[in-house]
């Protein structure tokens, strides 16, 4: 028996032994990634494999391919067209076997797949997107949900996922900041690592367990104008501090993968830069997994960034500064051939890579268990298990923004509701971007769900559009008028849409019936979806307005991919949920918050400016930006971290267990936190930490520990945070980690502008 082949070696004995054998034709073509869904045709059921691919693999091999299992308007899989859970599985069976069978070394192929928030497969369980995560301030329930997301991955053969998307969002204009968990680099990178935990699990091996791969690296949150893919103006120091922390402390979780980003940073391409892919992540970090490309990434170096003046230089560039696997595969696949033969690339450039996608196969098993369980496929993905979970994430995500006069909750018994707008009852439009097709029923829309909580006394809720999301058209304000003038309660849902043409159709304006001809197309925020402003699209606003004049109660919930600045709603509406997009059990969610049967705890991890010319408004500016303008201060609307509950909550008896610590000492920070309203509810306790003076500038406040917990009422519970190096650190001289002696400000509360204060002296020695 080979070594390669022998399951009793090691990884590294595996890898070498299969590396001497390869010729360079096959160690090229495990470096590219081609577009996944292309490789097969499904004939009713009957998968026959391209001729194209039948070649590919038995010319050098096929080191990757990308989504073969995704399913959206890009790829052109539908439900009609696409796999089910099981016959996916089989597809994926399919063309592994044949890789193996058809090339020379036997080469499994590792399945990359997009499940930022659930696999984008059909079938496949869609959880809220990660802002809404983040908002849950719940990384055991986010670990629990990856879990999930791994198992239904892998059950169809998809090894190695596009996620978690580490990106800190600076200007939420951005159409990619729904994919992000929200504004602080600490809480992102506790998110991080509670990602890697649950899709990685114990070991890679595992068959419920794929490689993470995080995105993107680094500056991609930081674009100018929030522009995607824009270059990112910043320093080092801010980089280290900002930027790459997430990405730090997911790589020392043990992340097997990470994605450049498309950005520039201080005029150099991610794609090509040595110092972030090798200096820092791999020589600083001791990172030792696989490199991959975003796509295309290497066709901007020349077309797009022009630090190249051609593929082939492109391709040079790009594996020489630390790529390993280019998705798509243009040009690795075209070009680094030449660049080995003519000298520009080494081969011992070209066998680094090559080793580096062979050692992830081996870690995952794909030489021993190359194969996937369809049985298995059929029975967990979309699971009611994972319903139930994607439910509870929801939940736990939606943040109530006011709540005036305890307008919320609602009588079960009393009065009638009217639910109006155009995300009221548009399932897709609460999904988000990275989704796949949904089939009739899958997804609760926030209609549904109040439906059901009302389901005996169906003549209490009544349902208009309104209007659509974007376009200028009022044709439908009669009938919603008409709609909330018989109610007691309008419950408002309006918001965005990063539903792309799923082939849907719209929406009746005077009916609400679906219209499957017409092709409109709602989408004003996901990828490559970024704005000028962050007011509603369309006449959301004006329909809020004619309706408010009827003098009902007025409920409104956002559904939605960024953050919405609406001062009018703000003071008018006598109830604010943002639900973000809560995902196919969204409905269910959000009425269960409406009921009273699940208290909010969402709190905000983006700050929501109270106009856009504010921005950028997240609360770690520094102390020396400035005050107010001439218009209006500086402060959002809605502070980071704020959220309100059905309870009340009071802090107290903030102490440290010492008033000085030596640097690599440690204190606790105690606080007692107690539930003094009348309901069970969760509470969010949120430590910040201020450095009072210091060699470099350092943020107002930074947030260096958080607590989710549950109080009865009447119940109080002693909180304890531990405060270490760690939590004091920043980037100091010749970009070293470092903690200065000196005076700490230490404060504990609800969120960023409510909090009690202490004092920490910090001793040198």
């Amino acid at each position: 028996m080979m070594i390669y082949k022998d399951a009793a070696r090691s990884v590294t004995e595996r890898t070498e032994d299969l590396l001497k054998q390869m010729t360079m034709e096959e160690k090229i073509g495990q470096l590219v990634q081609p577009f996944g869904w292309k490789v097969y045709e499904n004939a009713e059921g009957q998968i026959n494999l391209t001729e194209e691919f039948r070649t590919q693999v038995q010319k050098g091999g096929i080191g990757s391919l990308y989504g073969v299992l995704r399913a959206d308007p890009w790829t052109e899989v539908t439900i009609e067209n696409g796999l089910s859970p099981e016959l996916g599985a089989e597809a994926v069976n399919e063309i592994q076997r044949y890789a193996i069978q058809h090339s020379r070394l036997g080469i499994p192929i590792l399945f990359g797949e997009e499940c930022s928030h659930g696999h984008m497969a059909i079938g496949a369980t869609v959880f809220p997107v990660p802002l809404l995560i983040g908002s849950t301030w719940n990384t055991e329930l986010y670990s629990e949900m990856c879990r999930a997301v791994a198992l239904e991955t892998r059950s169809q053969g998809g090894a190695v996922t596009y996620s978690p998307v580490l990106d800190v969002v600076r200007d939420p204009r951005w159409g990619r900041t729904e994919e992000c968990f929200g504004e602080d680099p600490y809480l992102i990178g506790e998110f991080a690592v509670a990602s890697v935990k649950g899709l990685q699990g114990d070991s890679l091996e595992q068959q419920n367990s794929v490689a993470a791969t995080l995105k993107h690296f680094a500056g991609y949150g930081s674009s100018e104008g929030g522009r995607n893919a824009g270059p990112a103006h910043m320093g080092m120091r801010e980089l280290r501090e900002v930027d790459l922390y997430p990405f730090r402390r997911a790589v020392e979780a043990g992340a097997a993968s990470i994605m450049p980003a498309y950005n520039e940073i201080d005029g150099t391409p991610c794609t090509s830069n040595k110092e972030l892919l090798e200096d820092i992540l791999r020589t600083e970090w001791g990172f030792d997994g696989m490199v991959i490309t975003d796509c295309g990434a290497i066709n901007m170096l020349a077309w797009g960034h022009d630090t190249a003046e051609d593929g082939l230089s492109a391709a040079v560039q790009a594996i020489t500064a630390g790529i390993d696997m280019e998705m798509s595969g243009e040009m690795f696949a075209k070009y680094l051939g030449e660049a080995v033969e003519t000298g520009r690339v080494d081969t011992e450039v070209l066998d680094r890579a090559v080793r580096r996608v062979l050692t992830l196969k081996f870690r995952l098993g794909l030489f021993d268990h190359p194969y996937c369980d369809p049985k298995k496929a059929r029975e967990v993905i979309g699971s009611l298990e994972h319903k139930q979970l994607a439910r509870q994430v929801a939940a736990e995500g939606i943040i109530m923004l006011k709540n005036k006069g305890q307008t919320l909750p609602l009588s079960r018994t009393n009065g009638v509701i009217a639910v109006i707008g155009p995300n009221a009852d548009q399932a897709y439009n609460q999904l988000g971007d990275y989704t796949s097709p949904q089939p009739d029923g899958a997804v609760t829309t926030v209609l549904d769900g109040i439906k059901a909580k009302l389901a005996d006394h169906p003549e209490r809720v009544l349902y208009a559009p309104g209007c659509r999301i974007q376009g200028d058209s009022r044709e439908g304000f009669e009938a919603a008028l008409a709609c909330a003038a018989q109610a007691d309660t309008v419950v408002l849902v309006l918001g965005g849409s990063s539903a792309r043409d799923f082939g849907e159709g719209t929406i009746d304006l005077r009916t609400g019936a679906s219209v499957v001809t017409d092709t409109w197309n709602d989408m004003d925020c996901g990828e490559g979806i970024d704005r000028m402003t962050l007011t509603l699209s369309g006449v959301q606003l004006q329909l809020a307005q004619e309706i408010h004049k009827l003098g009902k109660k007025l409920i409104v919930i956002y559904i939605n991919g960024r953050p919405i600045t609406e001062p009018w709603l703000d003071e008018h509406a006598d109830a604010i949920l943002e639900a973000w997009y809560p995902g196919q059990e969204g409905g269910h969610a959000a009425a269960g918050i409406l009921f009273g049967d699940v208290n909010p705890s969402g709190r905000l991890t983006v700050s929501i400016p109270k106009h856009v010319g504010q921005l950028p408004v997240h609360y770690r500016g520094k102390r020396s930006r400035g005050r107010r303008y001439l218009e209006e201060d500086s402060k959002p609307k809605y502070p980071f971290g704020y959220g309100l509950s059905y309870t009340s909550f009071t802090y107290s008896d903030l102490r440290l267990s010492a008033s000085e610590m030596y640097i690599d000492n440690t204190v606790e920070a105690e606080v007692i936190v107690k539930n003094t309203g009348d309901c069970r509810g969760a509470e969010v306790i949120q430590l910040y930490i201020s450095d009072a003076a210091s060699l470099y500038t350092r943020p107002e406040l930074e947030l260096k520990g958080f607590r989710k917990i549950e109080l009865e009422p009447g119940e109080e519970r002693r909180i304890t945070f531990a405060i270490g190096r760690r939590e004091l650190e920043y980037v100091g001289a010749d970009h070293k980690l470092d903690v200065e002696p000196g005076l700490f400000h230490i404060r504990i509360g609800r969120h960023v502008n409510d909090t009690l204060s202490t004092e920490l002296t910090v001793l040198e020695g």
